[in-house]
């Protein structure tokens, strides 16, 4: 068992541990009872994890004598929104949840953003505890305090910074995956190599096999070196307005790929098409080598991961889309760029017809 202190030096109280291993979920939460965060802990899972995960979590901590319960909503990305976070919060108040109630977002993405963002606004914010189950939420999302809920004009458009008082990432949680879900993951591990550990690209082009068929060594190694870049930059940017925006590598024309899909494109899936593609519009701004470029798409090719446009998608909807991403700056939207793999940086803009002109070239 391995432990990550994410230190926010000017909040003190913000500091928190994130643990990792395989099989440890019973020694966390005994680290979790002990550390008295809340007197009781309200666990919420979308109805799939709490159907393979929730009793057993929920039996767990009453064992450890921290009082603990259930609440679950559909699964799915349709699920991130207000309404659902009301529903859940009239369920907290239900159960007569208070201050000293303690949430555990148990699952993937869509969960910790959701229960991360009900415990940033229930009672002016209760402790949250993150038990990230999908790659993706164990090597990204749950770490760092970023929460929210989908608006109809795009992802993330309501929210909050609320960090975590714990992380608990049991690797054992990734065997019951999907391989698509997976893949999802490997899209934000690959993001990790680009904007900073070019090691990690090389390790992921020489590994392919051991990767696909989550080695345990070289999962809790993959993790591992993930969340120790996400900590190094949030530790240095807490709330997303300088260093931190790198992060969004992939992610500016992604969300726009999810948005124009109405989310039938994964978050993942729709990360990999952005990285490729502002990967290629770094290349066409003279930025980027082709090679580092050809680079950057044979390492998603060689993962499985998708990085064409569906032909049928229409360019101007994304490039619309892009429009109303939520780092919009004005009429300006950032974009993160790469110089080298390892290198990135944020340009001010992209001309709209660059984006489309690209979307375009990248069709399947």
């Amino acid at each position: 068992m391995k432990r990550i202190k994410v230190s926010l030096a000017r909040r003190t109280d913000n500091s928190y541990e994130i643990i990792i291993g395989r099989d440890i979920i019973e020694r966390a939460c005994l680290i979790l009872a002990k550390k008295a965060f809340a007197r009781r802990m309200i666990v919420i899972a979308d109805s799939n994890v709490s159907a393979r995960y929730g009793e057993g979590l929920v039996n767990l901590l009453n064992e450890l004598s921290l009082p603990a319960e259930i609440v679950e909503f559909p699964a799915g990305e349709e699920s991130k929104t207000m309404e659902t976070a009301l529903r859940i919060a009239a369920g907290l108040v239900e159960r007569r949840a208070d201050r000293t109630t303690g949430l555990v977002a148990l699952g993937g993405g869509v969960t910790g953003d959701l229960a991360g963002f009900i415990a940033s606004i229930y009672m002016r914010s209760v402790p949250l505890v993150q038990i990230p189950t999908t790659l993706i939420a164990q090597v990204d999302s749950s770490v760092g305090g970023k929460t929210g809920v989908d608006f109809a004009s795009g992802k993330n458009l309501l929210g909050a910074f609320h960090q975590p008082k714990m992380v608990i990432v049991d690797l054992a949680y990734l065997d019951s995956l999907t391989d698509a879900e997976f893949k999802n993951g490997l899209a934000e591990v690959v993001k990790y190599g680009v904007i900073d550990d070019a090691e990690l690209c090389n390790d992921l082009e020489h590994a392919g096999a051991e990767v696909a068929a989550r080695s345990p060594e070289m999962m809790l190694n993959i993790v591992e070196r993930c969340l120790t870049i996400k900590k190094k930059i949030v530790e240095i940017d807490e709330y997303d307005v300088g260093l931190r925006r790198i992060l969004n590598y992939g992610h500016t024309i992604g969300h726009a790929v999810e948005a124009a899909s109405d989310y039938r494109i994964s978050h993942g899936a729709a990360v990999a098409i952005g990285m490729a593609a502002e990967a290629r519009i770094s290349e066409k701004k003279g930025y980027l080598a082709a090679g580092d470029r050809e680079r950057i798409e044979g390492l998603l090719d060689n993962l499985g991961l998708e990085r064409r446009f569906p032909a049928g998608m229409d360019a101007r909807v994304v490039a619309g889309k892009v429009g109303v991403d939520k780092k919009r700056q004005g009429e300006t939207v950032p974009f993160v760029l790469v110089k080298r793999i390892g290198v990135p940086f944020i340009n001010g803009s992209v001309d709209e017809r660059i984006i489309v002109e690209t979307i375009e070239e990248m069709k399947k």
